[in-house]
């Protein structure tokens, strides 16, 4: 059945409504009883009407009444009827057209002849006809009925995903308040002993490298507190309400992340203007990973950080020799460099990580010069 009914609309409007004028001709031809020229005429009107009923329902239906009284026909009126009932909710009116079908079809013609025909037979004919004027009517209002209960059906699909997605909304603002008590309880709190402790340890320490690790730590921990800050805040935002986003990282923030990375790194190189924020953002990224993991993997080791242009590809390589002392042994996510991989394919890049030969290590990225 829906096999038939997907074939059907598939036929374009034009075609069905031809067969439709021909199937109501060729039903006026073979049941042909008024032959006078206004019952071809009357007739030659109503069906071709039946072309333009989708647009004028009701004025093609009192266009096949005509053709109901003057000829014994079925299509052309049964279709305008149909076609009125299918778009109509005036269950009056419909009751009325059905009425004015029975009355057309069971009125003899010429009107002379009733006396002819006897009353007894006219109430029959009228029945008959009424039941038949009444089938498409109530065909017509149900398939009516059903498109409303297949749009109804839809709304409430619709209402029933937009819940879901309320309650993923709600459960998720509930984790992201829980996930920020626990940074701002727990984290901020110890990022800003370890500030306090460094700016005690710069006043208080005598050796000059001394003072400026401690400098470094303190600053490096104002740094974090202030992003820890940031992120909390946009963690307990609900989603629903617009939040002010602190400004990204450009190309431009690169000489101050070198300066303040805690190492001894050196800036080389620049790049086009022309860079687009997202590239800018990815080189950022990949600049301050890399070098958060030479200061924790690489103690002692210098850094060169290098920005450069091959042909259609932009890119940053940054390289550190082996560390000086051991390093210690800090916490990690591991998840670094899987992120700044993740990162550059997003923006049709790649991005490289490894040692090098004197024992070092190297990360470069390199990105399509067109990347959004």
């Amino acid at each position: 059945m829906n096999r038939v009914r997907a074939l059907w609309e598939r036929v374009p409007a034009p075609i069905i409504d031809v067969v439709l004028v021909a199937a109501a001709a060729v039903d006026v031809w073979a049941n042909l009883w008024d032959d006078t020229r206004l019952g071809i005429a009357l007739a030659t009107l109503g069906c071709a009407a039946l072309a333009f009923r989708r647009r004028f329902p009701l004025g093609v239906f009192l266009l096949t009444l005509p053709v109901a009284l003057t000829q014994p026909v079925a299509v052309a009126p049964l279709a305008a009827l149909f076609t009125l009932a299918e778009r109509s909710r005036n269950r009056p009116l419909l009751a009325g057209c059905v009425a004015l079908t029975a009355v057309a079809n069971s009125t003899p013609w010429p009107l002379a002849g009733l006396t002819e025909v006897g009353r007894t037979m006219t109430l029959i004919t009228f029945v008959y006809s009424l039941a038949t004027a009444a089938a498409p009517v109530l065909i017509a209002q149900l398939l009516q009925t059903r498109r409303d209960l297949a749009r109804r059906i839809v709304e409430i699909e619709e209402a029933r995903e937009h819940e879901r997605a309320l309650h993923a909304q709600a459960v998720l603002a509930r984790e992201r308040a829980q996930l920020a008590r626990e940074m701002h309880d727990v984290v901020s709190h110890q990022v800003s002993l370890i500030a306090v402790r460094a700016g005690a340890l710069q006043v208080a320490a005598k050796d000059a490298d001394a003072k400026e690790a401690a400098r470094t730590i303190r600053s490096l921990s104002v740094t974090t507190l202030d992003e820890l800050r940031t992120m909390v805040t946009l963690l307990r935002a609900s989603g629903g309400h617009a939040t002010e986003l602190t400004p990204q990282p450009t190309l431009n923030d690169l000489r101050k992340l070198v300066e303040t990375s805690g190492t001894h790194a050196e800036l080389k190189g620049e790049l086009p203007p022309t860079v687009g924020t997202p590239a800018q953002r990815a080189l950022y990224r990949t600049v301050q990973e890399a070098l958060t993991n030479v200061r924790k993997h690489a103690p002692g080791a210098t850094a060169c950080v290098e920005l450069w242009q091959d042909g259609d590809g932009i890119g940053v390589t940054v390289t550190n020799t082996p560390p000086t002392r051991p390093s210690l042994s800090l916490p990690g996510s591991q998840q670094g460099l899987v992120g700044l991989r993740e990162r550059a394919e997003i923006l049709h890049g790649t991005l490289d990580a490894g040692p090098t030969a004197e024992g070092g290590y190297q990360v470069r990225l390199r990105i399509p010069l067109s990347a959004d």
